[in-house]
Protein backbone atom coordinates (compact mmCIF):
# COMPACT_ATOMS: atom_id res chain seq x y z
CA UNK A 1 0.00 0.00 0.00
CA UNK A 2 1.54 3.23 -1.50
CA UNK A 3 1.43 6.25 1.41
CA UNK A 4 1.84 9.82 1.28
CA UNK A 5 4.52 11.29 2.08
CA UNK A 6 3.92 12.25 5.44
CA UNK A 7 2.88 8.55 6.34
CA UNK A 8 5.36 6.98 4.81
CA UNK A 9 8.11 8.98 7.27
CA UNK A 10 5.93 8.16 9.89
CA UNK A 11 5.89 4.60 9.62
CA UNK A 12 9.17 4.52 8.80
CA UNK A 13 10.33 6.09 12.04
CA UNK A 14 7.90 3.82 13.64
CA UNK A 15 9.18 0.30 11.99
CA UNK A 16 11.79 -0.63 14.35
CA UNK A 17 10.41 0.34 17.51
CA UNK A 18 12.50 -1.77 20.13
CA UNK A 19 10.82 -3.64 22.35
CA UNK A 20 11.34 -3.91 25.82
CA UNK A 21 9.62 -4.77 29.49
CA UNK A 22 7.64 -1.43 29.28
CA UNK A 23 6.39 -2.39 25.62
CA UNK A 24 5.59 -6.02 26.92
CA UNK A 25 3.19 -4.38 29.66
CA UNK A 26 1.64 -1.81 28.32
CA UNK A 27 0.68 -4.09 25.23
CA UNK A 28 -0.65 -6.69 27.82
CA UNK A 29 -3.28 -4.34 29.09
CA UNK A 30 -4.37 -3.51 25.46
CA UNK A 31 -4.47 -6.93 24.53
CA UNK A 32 -8.37 -8.45 23.03
CA UNK A 33 -7.58 -11.83 23.75
CA UNK A 34 -9.39 -13.84 20.58
CA UNK A 35 -10.69 -17.23 19.75
CA UNK A 36 -12.73 -17.39 17.00
CA UNK A 37 -11.80 -20.81 15.49
CA UNK A 38 -14.77 -23.12 14.24
CA UNK A 39 -14.08 -26.12 16.73
CA UNK A 40 -14.16 -23.63 19.88
CA UNK A 41 -16.13 -24.56 22.87
CA UNK A 42 -17.25 -24.57 26.34
CA UNK A 43 -13.55 -25.94 27.52
CA UNK A 44 -11.78 -23.41 24.62
CA UNK A 45 -13.59 -20.46 26.36
CA UNK A 46 -13.02 -21.13 29.71
CA UNK A 47 -9.58 -21.99 29.27
CA UNK A 48 -8.94 -18.60 27.33
CA UNK A 49 -10.62 -16.50 30.34
CA UNK A 50 -8.82 -18.16 32.39
CA UNK A 51 -5.29 -16.96 30.22
CA UNK A 52 -6.93 -13.64 30.35
CA UNK A 53 -5.72 -12.85 34.19
CA UNK A 54 -1.79 -12.97 33.63
CA UNK A 55 0.56 -12.68 36.03
CA UNK A 56 1.11 -8.99 34.66
CA UNK A 57 -2.57 -8.63 35.44
CA UNK A 58 -5.76 -8.83 33.23
CA UNK A 59 -5.52 -7.93 29.36
CA UNK A 60 -8.24 -5.66 28.05
CA UNK A 61 -10.66 -8.32 26.92
CA UNK A 62 -11.47 -11.68 25.34
CA UNK A 63 -13.43 -12.19 22.09
CA UNK A 64 -15.16 -15.26 21.54
CA UNK A 65 -18.21 -16.25 19.09
CA UNK A 66 -21.64 -14.91 20.08
CA UNK A 67 -22.48 -18.40 21.16
CA UNK A 68 -20.02 -17.94 24.15
CA UNK A 69 -20.56 -14.88 25.64
CA UNK A 70 -22.30 -16.48 28.14
CA UNK A 71 -19.88 -18.76 28.83
CA UNK A 72 -17.06 -15.74 29.30
CA UNK A 73 -19.46 -13.66 31.23
CA UNK A 74 -19.93 -16.61 33.28
CA UNK A 75 -15.98 -17.27 33.70
CA UNK A 76 -15.00 -14.04 34.17
CA UNK A 77 -17.72 -12.31 36.35
CA UNK A 78 -16.06 -10.04 39.18
CA UNK A 79 -12.76 -9.13 36.82
CA UNK A 80 -12.40 -5.80 34.98
CA UNK A 81 -11.87 -7.87 31.37
CA UNK A 82 -14.52 -7.36 28.96
CA UNK A 83 -16.36 -9.24 26.89
CA UNK A 84 -16.19 -8.91 23.26
CA UNK A 85 -18.01 -10.79 20.17
CA UNK A 86 -17.95 -10.46 16.67
CA UNK A 87 -21.23 -10.02 14.15
CA UNK A 88 -21.44 -10.13 10.38
CA UNK A 89 -18.25 -12.13 10.71
CA UNK A 90 -16.31 -12.85 8.53
CA UNK A 91 -18.10 -11.85 5.54
CA UNK A 92 -19.24 -8.67 6.12
CA UNK A 93 -22.93 -9.80 3.67
CA UNK A 94 -25.77 -9.74 6.47
CA UNK A 95 -27.98 -6.83 6.11
CA UNK A 96 -28.65 -4.16 8.60
CA UNK A 97 -31.58 -5.59 10.51
CA UNK A 98 -29.79 -8.74 10.63
CA UNK A 99 -26.49 -7.37 11.95
CA UNK A 100 -28.63 -5.03 14.57
CA UNK A 101 -30.94 -7.89 15.23
CA UNK A 102 -27.51 -10.02 15.96
CA UNK A 103 -25.87 -7.29 18.14
CA UNK A 104 -28.94 -6.89 20.19
CA UNK A 105 -28.49 -10.97 21.11
CA UNK A 106 -25.08 -10.42 21.93
CA UNK A 107 -25.33 -7.50 24.28
CA UNK A 108 -28.53 -9.14 25.99
CA UNK A 109 -26.43 -12.00 26.45
CA UNK A 110 -23.80 -10.07 28.12
CA UNK A 111 -20.91 -8.68 25.88
CA UNK A 112 -19.42 -5.13 26.22
CA UNK A 113 -18.24 -4.73 23.14
CA UNK A 114 -19.10 -5.69 19.85
CA UNK A 115 -16.71 -6.16 16.38
CA UNK A 116 -19.35 -5.40 13.21
CA UNK A 117 -17.12 -6.54 9.66
CA UNK A 118 -18.27 -3.30 7.35
CA UNK A 119 -19.20 -4.80 4.56
CA UNK A 120 -16.44 -4.11 2.73
CA UNK A 121 -16.27 -5.91 -0.76
CA UNK A 122 -19.52 -3.83 -1.55
CA UNK A 123 -17.61 -0.64 -0.30
CA UNK A 124 -14.52 -1.02 -2.38
CA UNK A 125 -16.80 -1.90 -5.53
CA UNK A 126 -18.39 1.25 -4.58
CA UNK A 127 -21.70 1.20 -2.66
CA UNK A 128 -21.12 3.53 0.28
CA UNK A 129 -25.11 3.37 1.80
CA UNK A 130 -25.55 0.38 2.07
CA UNK A 131 -22.55 -0.58 4.52
CA UNK A 132 -23.06 2.28 6.10
CA UNK A 133 -26.35 1.87 7.09
CA UNK A 134 -24.81 -1.97 8.52
CA UNK A 135 -22.87 0.38 10.60
CA UNK A 136 -25.17 2.71 11.83
CA UNK A 137 -28.13 -0.33 12.51
CA UNK A 138 -25.01 -1.76 14.54
CA UNK A 139 -24.45 1.44 16.25
CA UNK A 140 -28.27 1.82 17.13
CA UNK A 141 -28.34 -1.43 18.45
CA UNK A 142 -25.15 -0.90 20.61
CA UNK A 143 -26.69 2.52 22.01
CA UNK A 144 -24.61 3.05 24.97
CA UNK A 145 -24.61 -0.38 26.58
CA UNK A 146 -21.86 -1.63 24.24
CA UNK A 147 -18.91 -0.36 22.42
CA UNK A 148 -18.89 -1.15 18.65
CA UNK A 149 -15.46 -2.19 16.47
CA UNK A 150 -15.85 -1.36 12.99
CA UNK A 151 -13.48 -3.86 10.88
CA UNK A 152 -12.81 -2.72 7.89
CA UNK A 153 -10.54 -5.66 6.55
CA UNK A 154 -7.85 -3.33 5.44
CA UNK A 155 -5.81 -6.22 3.46
CA UNK A 156 -8.80 -6.45 1.18
CA UNK A 157 -8.36 -2.41 0.13
CA UNK A 158 -6.36 -1.66 -3.11
CA UNK A 159 -4.89 1.99 -1.75
CA UNK A 160 -4.57 4.05 0.72
CA UNK A 161 -6.92 6.58 -0.52
CA UNK A 162 -9.83 4.22 -0.47
CA UNK A 163 -9.09 2.36 3.06
CA UNK A 164 -9.08 6.25 4.38
CA UNK A 165 -12.55 7.05 2.57
CA UNK A 166 -13.88 3.96 4.59
CA UNK A 167 -12.54 4.80 7.68
CA UNK A 168 -13.80 8.19 7.29
CA UNK A 169 -16.99 7.36 6.88
CA UNK A 170 -17.17 4.72 9.60
CA UNK A 171 -16.22 7.28 11.95
CA UNK A 172 -19.07 8.99 11.14
CA UNK A 173 -21.52 6.41 10.85
CA UNK A 174 -20.82 5.83 14.82
CA UNK A 175 -18.15 3.83 15.26
CA UNK A 176 -16.21 3.70 18.89
CA UNK A 177 -13.09 1.79 17.41
CA UNK A 178 -11.68 1.54 13.71
CA UNK A 179 -10.26 -2.50 13.21
CA UNK A 180 -7.86 -3.45 10.77
CA UNK A 181 -8.56 -7.20 10.22
CA UNK A 182 -11.17 -10.25 10.56
CA UNK A 183 -7.59 -12.50 11.08
CA UNK A 184 -9.14 -14.75 8.33
CA UNK A 185 -7.97 -13.09 5.14
CA UNK A 186 -4.09 -11.84 4.26
CA UNK A 187 -2.77 -9.69 4.27
CA UNK A 188 -4.17 -9.04 8.01
CA UNK A 189 -2.75 -6.20 10.53
CA UNK A 190 0.00 -3.86 8.40
CA UNK A 191 1.80 -0.42 9.59
CA UNK A 192 0.76 0.83 6.35
CA UNK A 193 -2.82 0.57 6.85
CA UNK A 194 -2.92 1.05 10.61
CA UNK A 195 -0.77 4.55 9.72
CA UNK A 196 -4.12 5.05 7.35
CA UNK A 197 -6.28 4.55 10.15
CA UNK A 198 -4.86 6.20 12.60
CA UNK A 199 -4.51 9.65 10.80
CA UNK A 200 -8.13 8.99 9.57
CA UNK A 201 -8.72 9.44 13.52
CA UNK A 202 -6.36 12.20 14.24
CA UNK A 203 -8.79 14.37 11.14
CA UNK A 204 -11.74 13.35 12.45
CA UNK A 205 -11.04 14.89 15.92
CA UNK A 206 -13.40 12.54 17.62
CA UNK A 207 -12.54 10.31 20.42
CA UNK A 208 -12.38 6.84 18.23
CA UNK A 209 -9.96 3.97 19.24
CA UNK A 210 -8.00 1.79 17.01
CA UNK A 211 -7.37 -1.92 16.96
CA UNK A 212 -4.71 -3.86 15.10
CA UNK A 213 -5.90 -7.32 14.57
CA UNK A 214 -4.39 -10.75 13.20
CA UNK A 215 -0.50 -11.75 12.83
CA UNK A 216 0.60 -9.64 15.29
CA UNK A 217 2.66 -12.40 17.05
CA UNK A 218 5.38 -11.01 19.21
CA UNK A 219 6.52 -8.06 21.40
CA UNK A 220 8.67 -6.23 18.40
CA UNK A 221 5.38 -6.20 16.27
CA UNK A 222 3.24 -4.63 19.09
CA UNK A 223 5.86 -2.15 19.19
CA UNK A 224 5.82 -1.03 16.28
CA UNK A 225 2.02 -0.30 16.48
CA UNK A 226 2.57 1.15 19.74
CA UNK A 227 5.04 3.86 18.14
CA UNK A 228 2.91 4.44 15.36
CA UNK A 229 0.33 5.47 17.75
CA UNK A 230 2.21 7.41 19.84
CA UNK A 231 3.79 9.47 16.62
CA UNK A 232 0.16 9.81 15.44
CA UNK A 233 -1.74 10.72 17.52
CA UNK A 234 0.69 11.71 20.77
CA UNK A 235 2.62 9.98 23.66
CA UNK A 236 0.14 9.31 25.77
CA UNK A 237 -2.85 8.46 23.41
CA UNK A 238 -2.89 4.50 23.43
CA UNK A 239 -4.60 3.16 26.49
CA UNK A 240 -6.79 0.29 26.56
CA UNK A 241 -9.44 2.86 26.16
CA UNK A 242 -8.32 4.03 22.75
CA UNK A 243 -5.74 0.92 21.91
CA UNK A 244 -6.48 -2.56 21.28
CA UNK A 245 -4.68 -5.89 19.68
CA UNK A 246 -6.73 -8.79 18.59
CA UNK A 247 -4.21 -12.22 19.04
CA UNK A 248 -4.46 -15.01 20.36
CA UNK A 249 -0.72 -15.86 20.15
CA UNK A 250 0.60 -12.68 21.32
CA UNK A 251 0.17 -12.73 24.93
CA UNK A 252 2.52 -15.97 25.70
CA UNK A 253 4.86 -13.78 23.56
CA UNK A 254 4.67 -10.91 25.46
CA UNK A 255 4.59 -12.97 29.00
CA UNK A 256 8.00 -14.59 27.57
CA UNK A 257 9.58 -11.58 26.68
CA UNK A 258 8.77 -10.51 30.78
CA UNK A 259 10.34 -13.60 31.70
CA UNK A 260 7.19 -15.87 32.72
CA UNK A 261 6.82 -19.27 31.43
CA UNK A 262 4.19 -20.01 28.99
CA UNK A 263 2.01 -22.66 27.44
CA UNK A 264 1.94 -25.98 29.09
CA UNK A 265 5.12 -24.92 31.73
CA UNK A 266 2.98 -22.01 32.95
CA UNK A 267 1.93 -22.43 36.36
CA UNK A 268 -1.75 -21.62 36.90
CA UNK A 269 -2.51 -17.93 37.54
CA UNK A 270 -4.85 -17.43 40.54
CA UNK A 271 -7.15 -14.18 40.19
CA UNK A 272 -5.63 -11.01 41.69
CA UNK A 273 -7.04 -10.26 44.99
CA UNK A 274 -10.08 -7.43 44.55
CA UNK A 275 -11.64 -9.45 41.56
Amino acid sequence: MKLPADLQGALDACATAPSDPAVARRAIGMLDLTSLNGDDGDRTIEALCARALTPEGPVAAVCVWPRFVPTARKALAGTPVKIATVVNFPTGEADAAAVAAETRRAIEDGADEIDVVLPYRAFIDGARTQPMNVVKACREACGDKALLKVILESGAFPDAELLAWASRDAIAAGADFLKTSTGKTQPAATLEAAAVMLDSIYESGKPVGFKAAGGIRDAAGAAGFLALADHILGEGWATPRTFRFGASSLLDALLAELGHRTGQDAAPVPAPAGY
